[in-house]
């Protein structure tokens, strides 16, 4: 392989792996707001679940507050559970696709230095 051609894989893989790098941060971000969220519903849950049936509960929309029955509120937060964990779900396997897609890009990276030992030089010069 030439020269130019192997300078041009590497930006390619360079590409791939900041690109890969960024998506694997952005779910990483996503699942710990969904972790949040579950464990929000959870605690809120825990709560509901010990007031009497017979109890005043108050739903916050906007800067409102409005009048609910206990057990609607109970199936909102155990809905927002449910949802979370399906997403953190979803959201763990995305993280595993791109972890995986990962490992590949730094094995090509691998490949391709040992192919040319002096393109390893090139690119310690760069930087």
């Amino acid at each position: 392989m030439s020269d130019d051609a192997n300078r041009a894989a590497f930006l390619e893989i360079q590409a791939r792996m900041i690109e890969t790098t960024a998506k694997l941060k952005q779910v990483q971000n996503q699942m710990r707001t969904k972790e949040t969220d579950k464990k929000r519903a959870y605690l809120t849950l825990e709560e509901l679940r010990s007031l009497p049936e017979n109890t005043n509960t108050y739903k916050s929309v906007g800067r409102t507050f409005i009048l609910e029955p206990k057990s609607v509120l109970v199936n909102e937060q155990e809905q927002k559970f449910k949802d979370s964990e399906a997403a953190i779900l979803s959201l763990q396997t995305s993280k595993e696709y791109l972890e995986k897609q990962i490992t590949d890009v730094e094995n090509n990276l691998r490949e391709l230095l040992q192919q040319d030992p002096g393109l390893a030089h090139q690119i310690m010069s760069m930087s």
